[in-house]
């Protein structure tokens, strides 16, 4: 099936198979067991079966379903890994390829919105699509003026199909559950449906996809293509070769790994801070390692359909409590976490605790370096998501309030895919430089008594 499909009931169907499915699998499992296959054997072929039928679903689907499955294969670092390597492929497939629409479709969208003489606007025009996402697919075509530039074209019906997908994974956020063991699928389907509307708004992207090409126009390590033309369904910007992320964390060298980490969590922490706004969909289908002769690689970016509006950069509070943290001082970032409503009035928490449940997260902020691995997210995960563990009876007492709630996920995505790349970052530098409140402000006396002192000297 290749083309959108719109139809409430033919899209409710599908996704109404992939509990079935789920149940399907496990009756023929008991039955290979019975017929003698050993239960370790049986399992790998079951999750095996479980991810292609997911991909498959998703893939053809597109819209809501298949951007519910990029967002969580980031999260697959968490999985066991008996449970990860048969999920691993298909979530990570769902990144970069999707089935394409037909090219009569593609051409009646830019007929529709670039005038029956759209053909004239390129020197070449690839029907192939290069790249195909949950609401629309990209093409590498030659502009009039001779830029090669990448043309997306969004699937008609996407709106629809993204807002009825969502409703109806909302509905089996319970069986899909065990995908990501200890995490809660419903808040995430939740958030993205209150994304959907931006995402296919060209307009706002290409607004936000051209303040950060200005602002990254000069920069040594991160390249963002600069927008070529917008109007309703189409967005044209300028093509950028290199290596997906996605390759390079299949088939990446260390330094490659090290190099796109490095400048993945540059990009998280300085793009607030440099244009008041944060990507929002760090999955590696959206980056590209571009080589580069004075550094070796650079990061291209790519989609800014999904951004958090922050004026002031990263919220300075974030950077308060991870210092505080860093520093033991459990009563001031309690305290903290209470203002800014992270621990409601009702509960009453041993700030101590709070501190002990912290500090294993932010690990990677106290040292120089770390080296993110699957093995320390699943260790993280398991700790949080074990219901005999202190952190997870803490942890569910614990409120994440709306304003934090996208710049949590995409931390949190971020984190996954560093885990995936298996990358050696200093993201304390990172920390330094760019969040606000992380770095303790001088008191003003001592600013001044530097001052004179440099002046004497």
């Amino acid at each position: 099936m290749s083309d959108l499909p719109r139809k409430a009931v033919t899209r409710t169907a599908k996704l109404a198979a992939l509990p079935l499915g789920f149940a399907g699998r496990a009756t023929w499992g008991l039955g290979k067991r019975i017929g003698g296959k050993s239960a370790e054997i049986v399992g790998r072929e079951l999750q095996q079966r479980t991810a292609e039928q997911l991909f498959k679903v998703l893939g053809e689907l597109k819209g809501g379903a298949m951007k519910f499955g990029q967002a969580l294969s980031v999260f697959e670092s968490a999985l066991p890994e008996e449970i990860a390597g048969p999920y691993r492929a298909a979530l990570t497939k769902l990144q970069d390829a999707a089935p394409p629409m037909p090219t009569r479709t593609v051409h009646s969208v830019l007929e529709e919105r670039l005038g029956a003489d759209w053909a004239e606007l390129f020197v070449e025009f690839e029907d192939k699509p290069s790249a195909a996402a949950s609401i629309g697919q990209v093409h590498r075509a030659v502009w009039h003026d001779g830029r090669e530039v990448a043309v997306k074209v969004q699937y008609p019906g996407a709106g629809e199909a993204l807002l009825s997908d969502l409703t109806q994974l909302s509905r089996f956020a319970r069986l899909l559950g065990p995908l990501i063991p200890g995490m809660d699928i419903k808040p995430l389907i939740t958030e993205l449906r209150d994304r959907v509307s931006e995402e296919l708004d060209y307009g706002l992207e290409a607004r936000a996809q051209a303040a950060h090409a200005e602002e990254f126009a000069d920069d040594p390590d991160v390249l963002v293509p600069a927008v070529v033309h917008q109007c309703e369904q189409v967005l044209v910007t300028e093509w950028i070769d290199g290596v997906p992320l996605s390759e390079v964390i299949t088939d990446g060298t260390q330094e490659q790994r090290d190099r796109a980490g490095q400048l993945l969590a540059r990009f998280l922490f300085s793009g607030p801070a440099r244009t008041g706004l944060l990507h929002a969909d760090p999955h590696p289908g959206n980056f590209r390692l571009l080589p580069d002769e004075e550094n070796g690689w650079r990061l291209g970016v790519l989609d800014f359909g999904t951004v958090d509006r922050l004026p002031g950069g990263l919220p300075q509070p974030i950077g308060d409590s991870l210092r505080m943290t860093l520093e033991g001082d459990a009563d001031s970032v309690y305290e903290l976490l209470c203002e800014e409503g992270f621990v409601k009035e009702s509960i009453d928490l041993e700030p101590d605790a709070v501190l002990d449940y912290l500090l294993p997260i932010i690990e990677p902020a106290e040292v120089d370096e770390f080296t993110f691995t699957r093995g320390w997210m699943r260790g993280q995960a398991a700790r949080i998501a074990d219901p005999r563990s202190p952190a997870h009876q803490l942890g569910r007492q614990l409120n994440l309030p709306p304003s934090y709630l996208l710049i949590h996920r995409v931390t949190l995505s971020t984190i996954g895919v560093l885990c995936q790349l298996g990358a050696t970052v200093r993201l304390r530098d990172e920390l330094e430089e760019w969040l606000p409140g992380f770095v303790p402000e001088e008191p003003a006396g001592e600013e001044l008594d530097e001052e004179v002192s440099a002046a004497e000297a």
